[in-house]
């Protein structure tokens, strides 16, 4: 499926071109990003990856940051699952608030979804405050569910869910 430019407020969220994928390398690999986001893997962003849908966020023609979305696809448990982040120059103008509506408008409208979750550290307050101003609310925190990759030791999540 090929995704369409999808228009916020003061974000445009596009499909990643080639030519973007050095700058999202770049605010990925950023202490700020970095902190809540593995290192990126070979060939990242633009290998292609079955069922995972990625978008930059542009602001002002910049490549500000990065959002991706999965489907599951069973009828019977339907509903996607979001990540994001903006590079720290664009920390706190309500951008990265911004993206997360309009991916999640695209998602409800246009996919046809009726809930849409995300997991993030129960560190991260900012990415909290961003996710609950969207409408997501926390569901619980998920014990020792990802490794992370500066300390190896497992940390929690937050399990949050916008639903419709």
């Amino acid at each position: 499926m090929v995704l369409p430019t999808l228009h916020g407020d003061r974000v445009l969220l596009e499909p990643v071109r080639p030519e973007q994928g050095q700058r999202l390398r770049q605010l990925r690999t950023t202490p700020e990003v970095a902190r809540w986001w593995e290192p990126p893997p070979d060939g990242w962003p633009l290998t292609a990856e079955p069922d995972l849908y990625k978008l930059a966020i542009v602001v002002d023609d910049e490549v500000a940051g990065y959002v991706q979305f999965w489907e599951e696809r069973d009828p019977d448990a339907r509903h996607a699952d979001v990540d994001i982040f903006l590079g720290p120059q664009h920390h706190g103008r309500g951008l990265g608030t911004d993206a997360m509506r309009t991916v999640i408008r695209y998602l409800i409208h246009q996919r046809g979804h009726h809930r849409v979750t995300l997991g993030t550290s129960v560190d991260n307050a900012r990415a909290i405050r961003c996710y609950e101003k969207v409408g997501f609310r926390r569901v619980g925190v998920m014990r020792k569910v990802t490794r992370s990759h500066l300390s190896g030791e497992w940390e929690d999540e937050i399990l949050m869910e916008y639903v419709v």
